[in-house]
């Protein structure tokens, strides 16, 4: 209620059923934005269509969500050069408690010490496109910095055959398909004579709608800059 739906854009191909909002509609945040003054762009789409949102308000110096996954780190790294230039707010997951686990899982890793096995399991529906998910990946970074480990040279997505044993120095994310799942994530701590798991599950994308809104009102009238909901919930 507090908000007010400011425009909308889609493809080319689908923006025609747009027609008739009570707002501006456009295939391009260009177009749109000039007929909402004032608005925060919320984009959850793919990672070239938000990176040219992102490019878009770094040159109007207006606000930006992100909220979609799947970026290389050669694009990761062109989102932070573009924030000098606006404030963009990026999240692989919009949830407050997988944002909260990003708080506490390195704070649980340091307690239990380099004996305990890290792995991890995420279950999403069968239309997800990147594997594994963008908030298995981030969890996965803040379980690897907890060891001074780099994630890219740690972890295993694929084990098949006569592989060996586990090295220690692995994290393994492993990721399921199937059905309507919102996103289940499994963080698994195992070592002689105990096993710690930790399960997020989400059951509606609602979470995530809910989570993106509340970015957006935190974001208005910030200085330009890269945020993440970290900086939102006051969890540096």
């Amino acid at each position: 209620p507090a908000f007010n739906l400011a425009g909308m854009m889609d493809s080319k191909e689908h923006v025609g059923k747009l027609a008739g909002s009570p707002c501006p509609v456009g295939d391009s945040l260009a177009a749109v934005l000039p007929q909402a003054p004032g608005a925060v762009t919320i984009d959850f789409t793919a990672p070239a269509v938000s990176l040219q949102s992102a490019r878009t308000v770094a040159e109007s110096g207006r606000a930006l969500v992100i909220g979609t996954t799947g970026f290389t780190d050669a694009e990761k790294d062109e989102l932070r050069e573009l924030a000098k230039r606006a404030p963009i707010f990026w999240s692989s997951n919009m949830s407050i408690g997988i944002n909260v686990l990003y708080k506490i899982l390195p704070e649980l890793t340091r307690a239990l010490g380099d004996t305990y096995d890290i792995e991890m399991v995420e279950l999403h529906h069968n239309h997800k496109k990147d594997s594994p998910s963008g908030t298995a990946l981030t969890l996965g970074e803040c379980l690897a910095d907890a060891r001074g480990w780099k994630l890219n040279d740690v972890r295993c997505s694929s084990r098949d055959g006569i592989i060996g044993e586990r090295p220690k120095a692995q994290i393994g994310i492993q990721a399921i398909r199937g059905g309507d799942v919102v996103g289940d994530h499994t963080v698994l701590f195992a070592t002689e004579g105990e096993r710690l798991e930790i399960t997020h599950k989400a059951s509606s994308r609602m979470t995530f709608a809910k989570g993106a809104v509340r970015a957006a009102l935190w974001l208005e009238g910030r200085e330009p800059g890269l945020y993440d909901m970290q900086d939102v919930l006051d969890l540096r």
